[in-house]
């Protein structure tokens, strides 16, 4: 770690810290992700490098094995990752720039490109199990979003396996987790990206703003816009190990425009199928791509053009 130089602390994730550092032989900004693991040999870790080496596309932090520009030991029994840098995350960018990023087309925008990196991992058979804001990172146009943090990421096989549910922050957490499924795939990614894009909308969560830390809470939240599920709309909820019919009083599905007002019709409808609480009936980060809501979408660019973001020195 001689040749880079670390500075602040820009995040963290599920198994490390990250560092905005410098790279004194390249004058290169990069990323320095500590992991926490106490050797780079540990499953986790290695996981983690093994299909982030996998992964090259635009809408992915730079991972290729030409990019991913150094994975070593440290000198105090941790590892270092080290990738390319940007700017902000989703989170940062959104407080940074209430106004610039709550413009539609830039919405739009981003949604298109987390959804096209979200559907080639999920082409690979990867699932990321933890997407919110803050592992989402944006370029200093504010014009480029990129998956990051893949450190609860998991492949996937046929049958799918039983997987533990410790994942996926608790306002991004689809209901299948929060009702005690250990059997999910890739509609948990598509749920917390639905979370994400309704924030994005007025920078407000749509579920579980003020019970951070109460699943139950979180659940009667989702019923109380989404309705509440039965063996009709949503096959084998009942056999969930935490769905108890009385704690569950029956509630019916809300208009979701309400929610998100400024959101034009066809968003609502991809909301909608994203929030689908039966995940075998939600919709895939594929076919979202070809939802209605992304159609004509390069008339309104120039739109997005006069509220670039270049040109602000100020560190995130």
């Amino acid at each position: 770690m001689e040749k880079y130089e670390m500075k602040d602390v820009i995040g963290k994730g599920g198994y490390g810290v990250v560092y905005k550092g410098h790279d004194l032989e390249t004058d290169q900004i990069v990323a320095i992700k500590k992991m926490y693991a106490l050797d780079l040999n540990n499953s986790a870790t290695m996981q983690e490098i093994s299909l982030l080496k996998e992964m090259e596309h635009a809408n992915i932090v730079k991972t290729s094995v030409n990019r991913l520009l150094e994975a070593k030991p440290n000198t105090d029994k941790g590892s270092y990752l080290i990738f390319e840098y940007l700017d902000y995350d989703l989170e940062k960018f959104m407080r940074k720039f209430p106004e610039i990023s709550k413009n539609k087309q830039r919405i739009k925008n981003f949604m298109r490109q987390i959804l096209s990196g979200l559907a080639y991992c999920h082409k690979l058979k990867i699932i990321h199990r933890d997407l919110r804001p803050d592992n989402l990172l944006v370029d200093r146009e504010g014009s480029v979003v990129k998956i990051a943090d893949f450190g609860l990421a998991r492949k996937f096989g046929s049958p799918l396996g039983e997987y533990c549910q410790e994942v996926v922050n608790l306002r991004y957490m689809p209901p299948e987790i929060l009702l005690g499924s250990h059997l999910y795939s890739t509609h948990v990614d598509v749920w917390s990206v639905g979370c994400i894009f309704a924030e994005m909308i007025d920078h407000q969560p749509l579920f579980n703003e003020f019970f951070e830390k109460d699943r139950l809470q979180t659940v009667h939240k989702i019923f109380s816009i989404m309705g509440t599920p039965d063996a009709t709309t949503w096959p084998g909820v009942t056999s969930l190990p935490d769905y108890i019919p009385d704690d569950f009083p029956k509630q019916d599905p809300k208009n979701l425009a309400e929610y998100v007002p400024n959101l034009e019709p066809a968003g609502v409808d991809l909301l909608s199928e994203m929030l689908c609480l039966n995940p075998a009936r939600r919709i895939s980060a594929l076919d979202a791509l070809a939802h209605a809501y992304f159609k004509n979408d390069d008339d309104a660019a120039a739109e997005e053009e006069e509220d670039n973001v270049g040109g602000d020195d100020d560190d995130p």
